[in-house]
């Protein structure tokens, strides 16, 4: 039974790295905080001053902001909706045992490790080119004209390319959690008679639900964040079609040089971000406490 003292020295260890993740955290955001509420433009450094809740209300007042925020979470549903449900299938898939079981887990999971421009750059040029990518010499070699997928369906192309990168994560949590059901009691279902269905619908998918969850929160967190990928390819058109909340806050910092219209941004999401996370939790917390 721990002591007052063996209490206090423990506390005592910790509190530097407690302090330094404080003060890791607060000061930007101290920081950020600060400069939303003031005039601050690097092209017309001489113009400063205190504007208030200028900078927010230019947010919501902008045309693109609503369309923004509508894209940033069609990007996180639409993703989470690909990567669980297929992520679900392959690791049904390669938990089989087969021949090369190994080699098909490792190539399942190599997407992950492509760096998001690579992905993107990847995606663009070699699956959607309207000329030179795959899709087009299969779309030419049906008798078809090639799809502008960048142009004609951007958000959709971005859930596909960040799809594809965030698939092999969930997969192969799942194939983890997979992996710890017991094959003793599929066989009793199997001897009662259930079928294939019906052993996933109740025995499956209930084992899988708390890693479903982990998935969920943890791909939400950065799914939010997402620029690299619009960076690379479509650049937030045609227009503001794929534009996210995100990428409107890097053009507000680096295209328009407005530092405080970007920080207000940066709160914005922020703010976005802890509603996310606060229901998530709230819908699928319970999940991790089971």
């Amino acid at each position: 039974m721990s002591t007052r003292s063996s209490r206090l020295a423990a506390r005592g260890m910790v509190a530097p790295s407690v302090v330094l993740l404080l003060i890791w955290m607060v000061i930007p955001l101290s920081m950020t905080l600060y400069y939303s509420f003031r005039l601050y433009r690097l092209l017309s450094p001489d113009r400063t001053g205190w504007v208030g809740f200028n900078n927010y209300l230019w947010f919501f007042n902008a045309p693109e902001f609503w369309q923004a925020l509508f894209n940033t979470l069609a990007l996180v549903g639409g993703v989470l909706l690909v990567t669980v449900t297929l992520g679900v299938l392959i690791a049904l898939l390669i938990d089989q045992p087969v021949k090369g079981q190994s080699f098909l887990r490792i190539l399942v999971i190599a997407p992950f490790f492509v760096m998001p421009p690579v992905a993107a750059s990847i995606w663009e040029n070699l699956f959607m080119h309207p000329q030179n990518g795959l899709f087009a010499a299969l779309a030419r070699g049906f008798g078809m004209q090639p799809i502008l997928f960048l142009e004609q369906y951007p958000m959709w192309s971005i859930i596909g390319i960040v799809s594809w990168e965030w698939l092999p994560f969930a997969t192969l949590i799942l194939l983890t959690a997979l992996q710890s059901l017991s094959s003793e009691q599929l066989e009793a279902a199997e001897m009662d008679g259930a079928g294939a269905f019906a052993r996933f619908r109740y025995i499956i998918l209930p084992h899988l639900t708390r890693a479903i969850t982990v998935v969920i929160l943890i791909q939400t967190i950065f799914l939010l964040g997402i620029f690299g990928e619009i960076f690379t390819t479509t650049q937030g058109g045609p227009g503001s079609a794929s534009t996210t909340l995100p990428y409107m806050i890097f053009k507000q910092a680096i295209a328009a040089k407005d530092i405080g219209r970007a920080a207000a941004g940066g709160i914005i999401a922020v703010i976005l971000a802890n509603i996310v996370a606060y229901f998530l939790m709230r819908g699928l917390g319970r999940n991790l406490d089971a």
